[in-house]
């Protein structure tokens, strides 16, 4: 899954009673011009915030989202909403058509699109990055002075900042199962295919027994984050709750399936030539993007009113 996007619903922008108080009649129509193109997929939005951002727990003071995105970018706007400021680790930045920049202008903190084929001219420095996952290409943004246009303030700029952080590690738990359910697949086929002592290797009843704790971690996992699909869907009162569970529990069960298929691979699991790799760099870049599972388990813990156990 590519990193957080914007969300993209034309009605949002439309809906004239539905208004934040904060929302300036030209921010209302830059909003609804770019929700337009992104809904039809005439552009591309990426969130410009690290990938390893989450949500605040909900009674903690990182509980406004622009505040917690703004204190990870450090990204500064001026009277004129020219940016200056550095964000790292964007996911699909360089696919980009417009980044949606979370910044702390004179009226407080907002959200502000930034035309990102301007990169290489207008300040805006759009770099690559080495990251562990290869498929997920990763970038750093600077921006120097650099022109863009301000979509929201601080009041809708956190709701829809909150809305793509939970929407895309609720959705990042079904990328998690796939990638689980590819390992078990994968692991199951070559086992059964590979014979030691007259037999097949998956027979054996130690290799048996970790393919079968694979499957039961499945089982939950696919549960979990059906949920958080269904409640993002319907729009649930309890989706941060589902969210929370799912991520909390997929980002350990991806983990461990990619370790045991590189495991159970045996030596030729170890090798570039088998893609077993590439899940396991995924599985362990996916568990730190867009909150720990520690993070999301105090997360759960806040909404549903568990305090930790004393110290």
């Amino acid at each position: 899954m590519p990193g957080p996007r914007a969300d993209a619903t034309p009605r949002a922008a439309t809906r004239p009673a539905g208004r934040p108080e904060d929302a300036e009649e030209p921010e209302v129509a830059v909003a609804a011009e770019l929700l337009a193109a992104l809904a039809t997929g005439e552009r591309i939005g990426v969130l410009a915030v690290p990938l390893s951002s989450a949500l605040g727990t909900p009674h903690s003071t990182a509980v406004r989202a622009v505040t917690a995105a703004c204190a990870d970018t450090a990204v500064r706007a001026d009277a004129r909403a020219a940016l200056t400021g550095e964000v790292t680790s964007v996911a699909d930045a360089l696919a980009a058509d417009v980044l949606l920049v979370p910044a702390r202008g004179p009226a407080g903190a907002g959200l502000y699109a930034v035309d990102a084929g301007a990169a290489g001219s207008s300040g805006l420095r759009l770099e690559p990055t080495t990251a562990l996952d290869p498929t997920r290409p990763l970038a750093r943004v600077g921006l120097d002075g650099t022109p863009a246009r301000r979509v929201a303030g601080p009041a809708t700029a956190d709701a829809a900042i909150g809305r793509a952080l939970r929407a895309g590690a609720g959705l990042l738990a079904s990328e998690q199962l796939g990638l689980a359910e590819w390992c078990l697949a994968e692991t199951v086929r070559h086992t059964g295919g590979r014979h030691q002592f007259g037999r097949p290797v998956g027979s054996f009843q130690a290799l048996k027994h970790r393919m079968a704790r694979i499957w039961l971690d499945l089982v939950s996992a696919r549960a979990a984050a059906r949920a958080a699909a269904d409640a993002l869907a319907t729009g649930a009162p309890d989706a941060p709750v589902a969210v929370a569970v799912a991520q909390a529990h997929a980002a350990r069960v991806a983990v461990h399936a990619a370790q045991e298929c590189v495991q159970l691979h045996g030596g030729i699991g170890m090798t570039w030539e088998h893609p077993a790799h590439l899940y396991l760099k995924r599985a362990k870049s996916d568990e730190i993007a867009l909150g720990t599972p520690g993070r999301h388990q105090e997360a759960l813990a806040d909404l549903v009113d568990l305090p930790a156990p004393p110290a």
